[in-house]
């Protein structure tokens, strides 16, 4: 992407004109590193990185957009006005509005940091946090890292996050940024009144100020990795697919989430719009009047909406109708067509791709948050099979069919650990495993360079946490991605190990768009044979990972169904 003649001069002026925390007297400390944008100027904040041998300048709150707010709720994000004043980037910028008490909750688990981040909530929210080692030659690029948080599209902050480690121990750049989520960021109501994705579009704002901006902080606009897990993870494989996003970065890593998720994607977004209106209180009659409603109500108003609608609880009542955590729609424009569509006809942007997730993604942290019952002493069988009916969201399975997938998975056992065991690999398999699978057969069989892995280490800070049998649970691996061994001051020697050989290896992509490096465990591609590479205290390659179970929900399944379905026809 060319360079307007402004930005190259500006680029040039900030170049010249960084105050990064040069030579201070001994003893003294730095000044403050200030940089100017193309918006204007900002000071931010020197931080050391233990056991680091750099030190990295942090701009937290960068506004990369207008406030979504008013007249521009429920539409694509604008860009940011420029400022005159120096402007102050060493406070954490509000969180996206959502359910403040489960959000914190979220931010707890998953903050690589030692102190936990207070978190606040506001409309105006769309801000991103940089992380650059701090630069002795100024004419040095160094490769881009944009972490996309998850939370289901309806939780998450940036500031969760800190990429200070990752930036010191890589010398790469890190921008963490945030996006409208929940009815503000993805309402549809399947027509040209709100055609919904808005939380996307952020992520492509962001995108864009980063290659307009992104070198005035010392990283290079050509070499941008998208990086992010869960619905994160979903939203860089949402990008790989989408028109949209062409250009605006050359690598991208989905950690346990990808975009052809049955949860994540709502065919028919008009009865979930329908529903959103009437608990918010105003007419669901026609498109126009439920956007025009909704965009006079107050943020605690839609607050009230959203936690009325309990998105992170299942239901147990196998009621199809029921939504947890807030779907995608086609948009016609960021999706033309859906995912699945849109990765089978292979038209997705050509870029390298790392695609994995952890051994035990449904182990605790997603069935504590949907409030599976209780869940840890084990589940006998009526329960288990009342949960997979409920399911559907997320298996693509009616629950008239349940008991299809019961028969592979349950069997006829009925210690209720092993229940509980085999439902949460069930789960596992068809959220994670399958679509990520799938995923990467299609950009192997495109011709791009894939990498595949599964996350295999249980954090030793978890005991006592969560229940012995959980391995590696769903975002385990953030911690060691961020380097929160060394943040946090906790975890064994081995672990500081492993979290050096996974930023090593995440970095090594960012720069060549291949992992691998000196001192590491060869990661092979992802070829015919399906090979993989397995990270734990020691990493080692295999193949084929969960073949069966791939084919079981891909073809034997969809079979079965079919037969079922020309039996009742029969009948």
């Amino acid at each position: 992407m060319s360079k307007p003649p402004l930005l190259l001069l500006l680029a040039l002026v900030a170049s010249a004109c960084w105050r990064g925390p040069a030579l201070a007297a001994e003893g003294q400390p730095a000044a403050p590193p200030e940089v100017l944008t193309a918006l204007g100027r900002l000071r931010g904040r020197q931080v050391n990185v233990p056991g680091a041998d750099r030190t990295v300048d942090v701009f937290l709150g960068v506004p990369y957009a207008k406030a979504p707010v008013g007249p521009l709720r429920f539409s694509p994000p604008q860009p940011a006005e420029p400022w005159r004043e120096l402007r102050s980037a060493t406070s954490y910028p509000p969180m996206c509005l959502q359910d403040p008490g489960v959000a914190q909750r979220l931010s707890d688990a998953f903050t690589n940091e030692e102190e936990k981040v207070s978190l606040r909530n506001s409309e105006d929210c769309l801000y991103l946090n940089i992380y650059t080692p701090t630069r002795s030659d100024s004419k040095v690029r160094l490769p881009v890292m944009v972490w996309i948080h998850g939370g289901g599209l309806l939780l998450g902050a940036a500031s969760t996050y800190d990429g200070s480690a990752l930036a010191a121990y890589e010398n790469v750049v890190v921008v963490a940024i945030q996006y409208r989520l929940g009815i503000l960021g993805f309402y549809s109501t399947g027509d040209e009144h709100s055609h919904g994705n808005w939380g996307f579009l952020d992520q492509v704002a962001a995108l864009q100020w980063i290659q307009e901006n992104i070198a005035f902080f010392g990283g290079d606009p050509g070499s941008v990795t998208l990086f992010g897990e869960s619905a994160g993870g979903c939203s860089v494989s949402a990008h790989v697919l989408s028109p949209v996003s062409k250009g605006l970065f050359h690598k991208a890593i989905s950690q346990s989430g990808v975009a052809v998720l049955n949860a994540i994607f709502d065919a028919h977004p008009e009865r979930l719009a329908k529903k959103i209106a009437v608990i918010a209180g105003c007419p669901a009659s026609s498109s126009s009047g439920m956007i025009h409603c909704l965009k006079g109500k107050t943020e605690n108003e839609i607050l009230e909406a959203t936690l009325k609608m309990e998105l992170t609880r299942l239901q147990l009542d196998g009621n199809e109708k029921h939504t947890v955590f807030f779907p995608t729609a086609i948009d016609g424009a960021f999706y033309p067509k859906s995912p699945e569509a849109l990765l089978a006809e292979k038209s997705f942007n050509n870029v390298p791709y790392i695609i994995g997730f952890n051994n035990h993604e449904f182990g605790w942290i997603i069935p504590t948050m949907l409030q599976f019952p209780n869940f840890t002493e084990g589940l006998d069988k009526g329960t288990a099979n009342q949960v997979l009916r409920s399911s559907g969201q997320f298996t693509g399975v009616a629950p008239k069919h349940a008991h299809l997938i019961a028969d592979e998975y349950l069997k006829d056992t009925e210690d209720p650990q092993q229940l509980r065991d085999h439902l949460l690999e069930l789960l596992g398999d068809v959220m994670f495993v399958v679509p990520s699978v799938l995923t990467a057969r299609a950009h192997r069989d495109a011709g791009y360079p894939v990498y595949f892995y599964e996350f295999h280490h249980r954090p030793s800070a978890h005991a006592g946490l969560k229940p012995d049998f959980v391995s590696a649970d769903h975002g385990d691996e953030i911690g060691f991605v961020l380097g929160r061994p060394f943040l946090a001051g906790e975890g064994t020697e081995e672990e500081k190990k492993l979290s050096k050989t996974v930023m090593k290896y995440w970095a090594n992509f960012a720069r060549n768009g291949n992992p691998n490096g000196e001192g590491l465990v060869n990661w092979p591609l992802y070829n015919g044979d399906e090979q993989y590479l397995e990270i734990d205290v020691t990493q080692k390659a295999a193949n084929k990972l969960k073949e069966y179970r791939v084919g079981f929900w891909t073809k034997i399944l969809p079979e079965k169904i079919a037969e079922k379905e020309r039996e009742r026809t029969e009948l």
